[in-house]
């Protein structure tokens, strides 16, 4: 569960309207392969990760992106119930996966980072403050299976 305000829940709201999800997933998950390369080994079957050109470009990294940041935005039309929303994939990461909870705090931090690139001045200090309670909530949530 994430503590927003109602300003909050209505920025957040306001702003991911103005969000490319499609474009915006892939380049997240490109960012954090490149930004932290360890992420890198879950990765082993998407095929050249071998320099940033490569993953910014990798089809399969775009796919993949664009499916995380579609759950990700269903999340956000969950914010009273992230645990409950997240839980299958949480389920997924840890018992299949072996991911390593850490990683879903990095990609909540580069989302940020996007968001910050692709929506300039519309992503405002309030709207960070607000996204950062939502990422930190969604890491919470999906790494809710290791505790």
């Amino acid at each position: 569960m994430v503590h927003l305000t109602a300003d909050e829940k209505a920025n957040v709201a306001s702003v991911w309207g103005k969000v490319n999800v499609d474009g915006a997933g892939g380049e997240a998950l490109g960012r954090l392969l490149v930004v932290y390369p360890w992420t890198q080994r879950f990765f082993d079957s998407f095929g050249d990760l071998s320099n940033a050109d490569a993953v910014m470009n990798n089809p399969k990294v775009k796919e993949h992106g664009k499916k995380v940041l579609h759950s990700f935005s269903n999340g956000l039309q969950h914010l009273d119930n992230l645990k409950g929303t997240f839980a299958s994939l949480s389920e997924l990461h840890c018992d299949k996966l072996h991911v390593d909870p850490e990683n879903f705090r990095l990609l909540g931090n580069v989302i940020v980072i996007v968001l910050s690139r692709h929506l300039g001045k519309d992503f405002t200090p309030e709207a960070q403050a607000a996204f950062q309670k939502v990422v930190a909530g969604v890491a919470t949530a999906l790494g809710h299976k290791y505790h």
